[in-house]
């Protein structure tokens, strides 16, 4: 018998009562396994309560330290809890059904972020995808305990001759400017960049700009500005029915991304999207984004850098209008996966058998987002990437289904060309980032030309 200590992380902006529900579950079966579990009871809410978790476990001999993975979170308590504690550590996040409304949990995001984090931390860490009920708890202890899940890092994709249009392609990055406007997020360690190791890679110059300057702006963007806005989103399904002072803050925040990108031709932006612009400005900055995106000016959130650098580099190769994903599931039944993010693709990536909605945060309730699924398709996932501190193209390729939104936002189910078993482990063995590029198009070749002409060694899906 071992001594597993469990902490089970969560945030109070899901649904609480289904991460309960899950925890339970999940909790009932490791106490079943004939090991000895300590800890894991409540769902861990904040830096205080998990910090209290963890000085109590502290005070045991532990063979496995287990984070149950329920809902999103930031990465920031994990790292603490894999420094602190001095034992092998696994991750555990559960799926959640495909109903159409908002993520209730995003468990597989905040596994992202944590597998990031903990390999730029140079931290070994195991790691399970798996809804409770479904899972043999026993055997899976057993891998973790035995180290049979352990992620490990790995290369692999041959590089191709440069071709004179990828050459050129790289080339017209010099000189460009991304915007950054606002700091990452706490704990988002995945949206960490260094300014002179992007232009000594790509040419690409970094413009640090203060979140208040785009509020500031978007206060002036004047009536016929606002009105020119809201001509581009005029056929959006429901715009009449949000509320309209609100949209017209969201509407602002375009015309204010349109006059900072003509000021300084900037080329993409990376912008700090939340809490802010909802808490101080009062207004979506998602709906902007798809729209800015759609004019070839494309937008990262959560001020990641290296996501609207991937999205430009994508885009001079393509020509083609990019959509900064999320990951948020993957399932080896149905054999697919879903992207996602709440509501800023742009239009033209809507399936055409739907109309597309104008709708609202999920959590936030504001104004303006986009609401459709993703047209059928091959499609191409990319991302600069420094997992485990080093730089790497990340590459993955699949067809788009068409398929009814998975959840809320704008959102695709994804058939891998991979499989989905080989898909997380590179995902999870890389410590990716959580954000990656999404272009139509199967773009895979392109792609690992320009990373041989960057320098960069490829970790293929």
């Amino acid at each position: 018998m071992s001594s597993i200590g469990v902490l089970a992380l969560g945030r109070p902006t899901f649904d609480v009562e289904f991460a309960q529900e899950l925890l339970g579950e999940a909790r009932d079966a490791l106490t079943a396994s004939g090991h000895e579990i300590i800890g894991g009871d409540t769902l861990l809410f904040d830096a205080d309560a998990t910090v209290s978790a963890l000085d109590m476990l502290k005070s045991h001999k532990l063979d496995l330290v287990l984070i149950l993975q329920v809902t999103f979170t930031d990465a920031s308590m994990t790292v603490r809890i894999a420094s602190e504690l001095n034992a092998p550590l696994a991750l555990w996040a559960f799926p959640e059904p495909r109903l159409g409304g908002r993520l209730r949990l995003n468990a597989f995001c905040g596994l992202n972020l944590a597998a990031h984090a903990l390999g730029l931390n140079d931290t070994a860490f195991s790691y399970a995808y798996s809804a409770p009920g479904e899972t043999d708890v026993k055997a899976l202890l057993a891998d973790f305990l035995s180290g049979n899940r352990q992620a490990s890092p790995r290369l692999g994709g041959d590089v191709t001759v440069d071709t004179g249009a990828v050459n050129a392609a790289i080339a017209r990055l010099k000189g460009k400017r991304i915007g950054r406007i606002g700091e990452r997020p706490d704990g988002f360690d995945t949206c960490r960049y260094n300014a002179k190791t992007v232009e000594h890679l790509t040419g690409v110059k970094i413009d640090e700009i203060e979140l208040d300057d785009l509020f500031q702006t978007a206060r002036k963007v004047p009536a016929e500005a606002i009105s020119a806005s809201r001509n581009i989103v005029s056929d959006l399904g429901g715009l009449a029915e949000v509320d309209q002072p609100q949209l017209d803050r969201s509407l602002a925040l375009h015309g204010a991304l349109q006059d900072m990108q003509k000021g300084k031709d900037y080329s993409a932006f990376a912008i700090r999207c939340w809490p802010e612009t909802f808490t101080e400005y009062g207004g979506a900055v998602c709906g902007p984004v798809g729209m800015m995106g759609e004019s070839k000016i494309p937008c990262a959130c959560e001020a990641d850098v290296y996501g609207a650098l991937t999205n430009l580099l994508v885009q001079e190769l393509t020509g083609l209008p990019p959509f900064l994903v999320d990951l948020v599931d993957l399932d080896e039944a149905s054999e697919t996966g879903v992207v996602w993010h709440c509501g800023q693709a742009p239009i033209s990536m809507c399936d055409p058998e739907f109309a597309p909605q104008a709708s609202i945060h999920s959590n936030r309730k504001m104004p303006l987002l986009f609401e459709f699924p993703l047209k059928p398709g091959r499609v191409t996932l990319a991302r600069i990437s420094q997992a485990r501190g080093e730089q790497s193209l990340f590459l993955a390729t699949g067809e788009m289904q068409t398929a009814p939104l998975a959840f809320s936002g704008t959102a695709g189910v994804m058939q891998f060309d991979a499989g989905i078993k080989k898909t997380l482990k590179a995902v999870m063995d890389a410590g990716l980032e959580h954000h990656t590029t999404l272009a139509y198009g199967d773009h895979a070749g392109t792609l690992t030309a320009a990373a041989s002409a960057l320098g960069l060694p490829v970790i293929m899906a």
